[in-house]
């Protein structure tokens, strides 16, 4: 027999997002479905960099706001960029009173780092690289002193529910034992993470594949700039499944990268050299090893010594496959890290169906435009789930109401295996019309055959847009488009009636269109 489940708020995912947003909703009774266990497993806790904030002599939130816009390229929405550069520093120290312990100078500031196409030293951390690990560890135990959130760990959401009109009520969700369930709810929250898991190569937990934008979609949300993965350039190649991570921190520190013959080859790419942005340094990456010279990442000079108190994280992964990176060269390859597109919020994360919001990586506010500036990632979620929070706190928002849906097909593990295997070949770092209209023509033709999963319709839902996109820009790279074309426009998605895609443009300072 199912679980029947009600609650006044349900939050899909329990990353920063979900579990920030959940204790800030405070007393309003939420339920936080996870699919792993609590404070594990989730790119959130993974997270190596640190939260932008504007604090040190010289820096300002316009400051901090422009180079977001700049990094973005023509994509980023102003409006966001400049809100969240603003609340970064209020949400800053809400962190530090939860428990998380920002590196501090001697004299009890914050202390700050630089990192790539930022114009000042502004990314606070926690241990060098364990910022991610700190702030999810302080989080999780505070969710578990607060009686208006009820957790359930090892649960995954397979549809959303909807009633007669389209508003979205609920959940259906499995468990390894219990089976199929179900959760009414008077608002839906999606805060599940993003895409890596449909790559090959990635930082990110394995089970991240696009769920919160397949269930988005079919609840008929926009979705918006999905073509838009970012590849992290320093993922360290060792043959590891996620690949760790070696932060970006470290170029910022002074590490250069190399190929196999000792040269610097940033310079030969790109004018910012070893600090340029990441689409720029992923391609410079992926061109090295694609020519057979390889890529390494330098760090014996900087941080050199001070390596394993820095970067403890970093340096465990590296010495665990035989790598002292204070005597050798790292090797490095891209790896898909973080999704700019999503599902379409406003400012507030409210989506464009009724009973329906998302935030995290998972939700697509124009803020990241077409390739995030680094250490954002983290500072949108929590900006994000405090905007959700006061939103929702005090609505007085519909009972819940009966609703259906359909769940999705489970997918067998080898077609995630080729699936992974496609996305990161032809929708990788560089990407051609070949590529991409072989890859989508096999999704197409997969779904066909299995049903409509979950993996499978989020992929459709990046390749797509990106054999539509026929320019060069940002984070999408197509070798046979390599310029950007002008006017810069985002790209919207939604489901037509009959469950095609439909995609639309608009202005970056644009909500979704308003018809198809």
């Amino acid at each position: 027999m199912s679980e029947q489940l009600h609650t006044d708020i349900l939050i899909v995912g329990a990353g920063l997002a979900g579990l920030l947003l959940a204790i800030k909703l405070a007393p309003r009774r939420c339920l936080v479905l996870s699919t792993t266990p609590l404070g594990e497993q989730t790119s959130s806790a993974w997270a190596q960099g640190g939260l932008a904030v504007a604090m040190a002599p010289g820096d300002s939130p316009a400051d901090h706001a422009a180079d977001t816009i700049a990094a973005g390229a023509g994509l980023t929405n102003p409006v966001v960029a400049g809100i969240i550069a603003e609340e970064a520093r209020e949400r800053v120290f809400e962190l530090i009173s939860l428990g998380v312990p920002f590196d501090r100078l001697p004299d009890g500031r914050l202390a700050l780092s630089r990192e790539a196409a930022h114009s000042h030293a502004r990314v606070a951390r926690v241990g060098g690289d364990l910022a991610g690990k700190a702030i999810m560890n302080a989080l999780a135990g505070t969710v578990r002193k607060h009686g208006h959130i009820t957790l359930l760990e090892g649960v995954h959401v397979g549809a959303l529910t909807r009633t007669g009109t389209g508003r979205v009520a609920g959940a259906q969700f499995s468990t390894a034992h219990k089976g199929l369930g179900t959760v009414t709810a008077r608002h839906v929250v999606l805060a599940s993470g993003g895409i890596g898991g449909l790559f090959r190569v990635t930082t990110n937990p394995g089970q991240t594949r696009g769920d919160a934008i397949a269930l988005a979609f079919r609840a008929g949300a926009w979705i918006a700039d999905s073509e838009f993965v970012q590849f992290h350039p320093t993922a360290i190649d060792i043959g590891c499944a996620p690949a760790p991570l070696a932060t970006e921190a470290l170029r910022g520190e002074g590490a250069v990268l190399r190929n196999r013959t000792g040269r610097a080859f940033m310079a030969d790419y790109h004018p910012g050299a070893d600090l340029a942005p990441r689409d720029a340094a992923s391609r410079a990456v992926a061109t090295e090893i694609a020519a057979g010279r390889g890529a390494f990442l330098d760090c014996r000079a900087a941080p050199g010594e001070k390596f394993p108190i820095a970067f403890p994280t970093v340096f465990g992964a590296c010495m665990s496959a035989g790598v002292d990176p204070r005597r050798d060269l790292i090797p490095v390859a891209p790896a898909a890290h973080y999704h700019m597109g999503g599902v379409a919020t406003d400012s507030f994360g409210a989506t464009s169906v009724d009973g329906l919001s998302a935030c995290g990586e998972c939700a697509s506010t124009g803020a990241h435009g077409a390739n995030r500036l680094a250490s954002n990632s983290l500072l949108e979620a929590i900006v994000l789930a405090h905007r959700v929070a006061t939103r929702l706190k005090d609505d007085a928002l519909p009972e819940p109401q009966t609703a259906q849906a359909m769940q999705a097909p489970d997918m067998p593990a080898h077609l995630i295996n080729e699936l992974r295997t496609r996305m990161t070949r032809d929708c990788g770092v560089v990407r051609n019309e070949r590529g991409l209209g072989e890859l989508l023509d096999w999704i197409v033709t997969t779904r066909f055959q299995i049903g409509d999963a979950n993996a499978l319709l989020a992929a459709e839902l990046i390749v797509a847009p990106a054999l539509a996109r026929k320019e060069s820009r940002g984070a999408h790279y197509r070798s046979d488009h390599p310029s950007a074309r002008p006017p810069a426009r985002r790209s919207f998605l939604r489901r037509g009636h009959d469950g095609s895609i439909l995609i639309a443009k608009a202005e970056p300072t644009d909500g979704p269109p308003t018809t198809s």
